[in-house]
């Protein structure tokens, strides 16, 4: 039947009882699931990593600009790699980072999940935060 129609025979499911086959026309096949995995890749979300830093002696007003961009990352979707960065004499003084560092941690409450604890490396204090998927209000509420 299928050199009949000019197509192709696709063993389907060797393993069955009778075993299955379809008669396709096989290039046709191959181009369309070739162009729908293209399309699924143009239309997947990746979410990346981002970055933000922060200084040692960051003011209150620049804090909140920057956590402002870290809260729309993370409702995006990205993870967020904070890093705290110390400079010259601020090595000193570690525990200010790490201050700084739980300041953020608990500006978000419960609406994030943080992936890394924050960890001395060198000259930087980082950590990794990600959206929970809860909401802020939902804290707030009495059951």
């Amino acid at each position: 039947m299928a050199q009949e129609r000019d197509l192709d025979l696709v063993e389907i499911s060797p393993d069955a009882d009778p075993p299955v086959c379809k008669i396709v026309d096989w290039g046709k096949y191959n181009y369309q699931r070739t162009k729908q995995l293209q399309k699924n890749r143009k239309t997947a979300k990746t979410l990346d990593m981002k970055q933000m830093r922060f200084g040692l002696k960051i003011g209150a007003h620049d804090l909140a600009i920057k956590m402002g961009k870290v809260t729309k990352f993370l409702e995006i979707g990205h993870k967020v790699k904070i890093t705290i960065v110390y400079r010259g004499r601020e090595q000193a003084h570690k525990e200010i980072g790490f201050n700084i560092a739980q300041k953020v941690i608990e500006s978000f409450g419960d609406t994030i999940i943080v992936d890394q604890q924050p960890q001395l490396a060198g000259r930087q204090l980082n950590f990794v935060i990600r959206h929970s998927g809860r909401k802020q209000d939902a804290k707030t509420e009495n059951p």
